[in-house]
């Protein structure tokens, strides 16, 4: 049977589980969260694989980089990464890796971003089933209002990743969203 080799990292923020698939990060997210299960059903049953603990090159890479973010020394990742979700996921996950460093945006900008400004619900579904949390960061997503919302890490995780963007990004208020355009 395929594998996906995982592993538990501990961090200030919270403790994490990573896994890599083929080469790729497939899993970045918080252990102790509400989802986990389903989480992880989905990826073992997309990538037809089995969770076995183990170290290779794209987890320790993975690490160094989350480092290196919790340091303030990075505000990119290039790490490859293998979605495991439905279209509509994916296509939500991928606008996510648009909102830069230091910025936020809301559900219903998201939904707007991927031409479909009623499927704000849908939209924040797909944020909650992220599993490739920071890396594609869900973290900047906020209310309509600015307040902060749901997490899988964590109401006070959330504040304070924002928080390190912020302080590391030096923008005005973080907790207000922030309009930009992108190409489609």
């Amino acid at each position: 049977m395929n594998q996906i080799q995982i592993q538990y990292y501990n961090t200030t923020y919270g403790e994490l589980i990573l896994g890599s698939f083929k080469n790729k990060l497939c899993l970045c997210d918080w252990r102790y969260r509400k989802m986990r299960a389903a989480i992880d059903f989905r990826i073992i049953k997309g990538l037809d694989a089995e969770f076995v603990e183990k170290e290779n090159k794209v987890i320790k890479n993975c690490i160094q980089q989350l480092e290196e973010y919790f340091a303030g020394e990075r505000t990119q990742f290039d790490i490859p990464l293998l979605m495991t979700g439905t279209d509509f996921q994916k296509k939500v996950w991928n606008e996510l890796l648009k909102i830069e460093y230091g910025s936020t945006s809301s559900y219903l900008q998201l939904a707007e971003k991927i031409g479909d400004k009623n499927a704000v619900r849908a939209v924040a579904n797909a944020n909650g089933a992220n599993a490739i949390s920071i890396i594609i960061p869900c973290h900047r997503i906020i209310g309509s209002k600015g307040e902060l919302i749901g997490y899988a890490g964590g109401i006070k995780c959330k504040e304070k990743l924002l928080k390190l963007e912020k302080r590391l990004a030096k923008t005005e208020d973080i907790i207000t969203p922030v309009q930009y355009s992108l190409d489609l």
